[in-house]
């Protein structure tokens, strides 16, 4: 049976980590995952390293297709991702349900985390539209290496925005709820097969269970919209 390595960032590790675990007891594979921050992943394919399949933003996922390191073909898609906001675990609950409120939490906050993923470039790019670039910046704590909640469980940020998926697993935060519609980005998330895949049949199988109506309840559970079921 085939050892099948998965390189990607955090935002799928817990529906990934589940599903995996189902697929080899059903199949006799092995699935190795491997979990880096979304920039150093795009290096490490950059720089050559070869494994079975990438998870990363469909956008990453057709860049690094760009340059020659998925297939041609290669990529499935698997869930949508919402960006969310949490707050310390027991700290006042604001509301976010508009633009408006979104703006005044992040005024009322003394320091406020973001990712390098997805999730931050959009923060920043927000904040910037609605020019409050100045006001905020000196606030603004972007985190690398751990999930952005870690900072605010610790009482470092008053503030995490990250996706949905990478927030519920933090201890010692309340999750206030996704941003807003007018401040929201849905980020889709796909699997893409390595060109060089060492076992790339294997590895098509696996990519067909992940997007499959069987995964959609995990990757339901574990904060992303599944595509089908």
């Amino acid at each position: 049976m085939a050892t099948i390595t998965v390189l990607q960032s955090i935002a799928f590790r817990e529906a990934f980590l589940e599903l995996a675990a189902r697929f080899d007891r059903d199949t006799g594979h092995r699935t190795l995952a491997v979990f880096d921050g979304g920039l150093n992943v795009s290096a490490r394919i950059a720089a050559g390293e070869v494994v079975d399949a990438v998870v990363m933003s469909a956008d990453a996922i057709d860049h690094m297709a760009r340059a020659g390191h998925i297939a041609t073909g290669g990529r499935t898609d698997l869930a949508r991702s919402p960006i969310a906001c949490a707050v310390g675990a027991g700290a006042n609950r604001p509301a976010i349900a508009s633009e408006a409120d979104f703006i005044a939490l992040l005024r009322g906050a003394r320091s406020i985390a973001y990712s390098t993923g997805p999730s931050g470039v959009h923060l920043v790019k927000v904040i910037e539209r609605l020019g409050l670039s100045a006001e905020l910046d000196a606030r603004l704590r972007q985190v690398r290496g751990e999930p952005a909640g870690a900072s605010v469980a610790r009482g470092e940020c008053d503030l995490a925005f990250q996706q949905m998926s990478e927030l519920l697993p933090v201890a010692g935060i309340d999750i206030l709820g996704t941003l807003p519609d007018a401040v929201q980005k849905t980020t889709l998330f796909s699997i893409g097969l390595h060109a060089a895949a060492p076992q790339p049949e294997a590895t098509r199988a696996l990519m067909h269970f992940l997007a499959s109506a069987e995964a959609a309840s995990v990757i339901r559970e574990k904060g992303m919209q599944p595509l089908v079921g």
